[in-house]
């Protein structure tokens, strides 16, 4: 293995390297001890440069950028070859993803089917490729940046909804599919958090901060646990609403 001797990572993957989210997740583990860094971002991303000096500054030993495009399948074993060729990865923080305006998604063909392939499609595809890393490394550690948006698909916003719903599905299987393998496979499922991609929408009760979603992750992670909902409250929330009637579920001002 390539984790230290106090069992924290170093050589870290994240696919979606301007996330936010997956930044803050990579810079909270880099707060326990200095890694590797390998940020798989969409090429001409304007926020490249930026990711790169945000790991540099929260402690990363190096940060290597490669050219990862959610959308480009056929070019995503490159990537993840790419990602491995230095060494083992110990930990892949699967951390990209795409919305857009909910009541357009349903009536623009083009653009649904584009969430659908970056949300899930994508997110699969790279999936299967770590899979075949890990499992032949012997260990590691996939966390999977799911939605609560996906537990139970709202009327609201069901285009995204329901490829998050498709990535949690997969990646908790995946977990099952790993686990003689000594691959570990953690599935976050937040539900509104402070970054850009959401700035968009009226704040929600119980939205949470980036770094909290963070420190969730590390910990979770940690103590090998499957599923995690940020906030924790979050998982309570879901297992009402998962058992409320569909005609009263409708009504629900969510």
């Amino acid at each position: 293995m390539v984790l230290d001797a106090v069992g924290n990572p170093q050589n870290i993957l994240v696919l979606g390297g301007t996330s936010e989210i997956g930044l803050a997740i990579c810079a909270r583990y880099l707060r326990n001890s200095a890694a590797r860094v390998v940020l798989a971002c969409l090429p001409g991303d304007p926020g490249r440069d930026d990711a790169v000096s945000e790991m540099k500054a929260a402690g990363a030993k190096s940060v290597e950028l490669i050219d990862f495009d959610a959308l480009d399948t056929d070019s995503h074993p490159q990537v993840i070859d790419a990602a491995f060729a230095d060494g083992d990865v110990d930990v892949a923080i699967v951390a990209f993803g795409m919305d857009a305006d909910a009541e357009e998604l349903w009536h623009n063909q083009r653009k649904a089917v584009q969430v659908a392939e970056i949300n899930y499609t994508a997110a699969v595809s790279v999936g299967v490729l770590l899979a075949d890393k890990l499992s032949d490394q012997g260990y590691g550690q996939i966390i999977a940046m799911s939605s609560v948006a996906g537990e139970r698909v709202r009327r609201a916003n069901f285009v995204y909804g329901s490829t998050k719903a498709g990535l949690d599905g997969f990646y908790l299987g995946l977990g099952e599919a790993l686990r003689e393998d000594g691959v570990k496979v953690l599935v976050i499922r937040p539900g509104q958090v402070r970054t850009r991609f959401s700035a968009h929408v009226k704040e929600a009760p119980l939205t949470v901060d980036k770094e909290d979603v963070a420190e969730l992750a590390v910990t979770a992670a940690a103590k090998g646990k499957q599923i995690v909902w940020a906030p924790g409250a979050f998982r309570y929330v879901m297992m009402v609403l998962r058992h409320i009637p569909r005609a009263v579920f409708r009504r629900l001002p969510i």
